[in-house]
């Protein structure tokens, strides 16, 4: 990950959801140090990671995957064990920053619908998802896990689909990284992306849209359908 651009630590005591979307609005997002520790640190990147919506890309096996549904994908039921599979330690991922105070906060933006999960489910257990937050057309994303092959991928591609059925413009993916750049995902100056966002900001959605039932090959033609992104 890279190093952000501005850090700070966060005066927990007078923090709640409210101070959150706040940091959202302006283009910053909070982030523990490590999963034990409970402090929390506000971080605005020099650069930052989006996933242009108009520009998402599906790798050809993955459409395949998504098409022939392994999973089951629901929304929201499951929103605290999504961000607990996330913070816990995996191969390649001995150490988390999603902390104690972290998984409060998104969990009290998730009971005002302002977080939401995305979840593979097979067998009545939960095998992938990822989580984020809404806030006008801009969506944040947070983690993702997988504890089967390729669950995390195409609960990603579950949420572009959904985002683009609802109307939303900006994915926000925080950090560039190689994983991303595989979607289409570009590293875009704080400048961009903040001018990104107040438009965002400024958008309706349908949020309905996002629990809306879609099959695979929905969801591989809404996330590849042209759309207007947010500029």
């Amino acid at each position: 990950m890279e190093e952000p651009g501005f850090s700070a630590s966060l005066p927990f005591g007078r923090f709640g959801p409210d101070e959150l979307l706040q940091c959202y609005a302006t283009g910053v997002f909070p982030m523990g140090e490590g999963r034990d520790d409970p402090r929390v640190f506000l971080v605005e990147p020099d650069a930052r990671g989006v996933i242009p919506l108009d520009a998402f890309h599906i790798p050809s096996r993955l459409r395949r995957t998504v098409r022939a549904e392994p999973f089951e994908i629901r929304l929201d039921t499951a929103f605290d064990a999504v961000v607990e599979a996330c913070a816990a330690a995996g191969r390649g991922r001995e150490d988390s920053w999603i902390n104690g105070p972290i998984r409060r906060l998104y969990g009290a933006l998730n009971a005002r619908g302002c977080a939401h999960s995305i979840e593979c489910w097979r067998d009545e257990r939960l095998v992938g998802g990822l989580y984020g937050v809404t806030l006008g057309a801009a969506f944040f994303g947070e983690s993702m896990f997988s504890r089967e092959r390729d669950a995390s991928k195409v609960a990603l591609v579950h949420l572009v689909a959904r985002l683009k059925r609802g109307g939303w413009r900006l994915l926000d993916a925080q950090f560039m990284t190689s994983h991303l750049g595989q979607f289409g995902a570009v590293e875009i100056s704080r400048a961009d992306y903040l001018r990104r966002l107040r438009l965002a900001r400024t958008l309706r959605v349908e949020a309905a849209a996002l629990a809306l039932p879609m099959s695979g090959a929905e969801a591989v033609a809404y996330a590849l359908q042209p759309t207007t992104q947010a500029s």
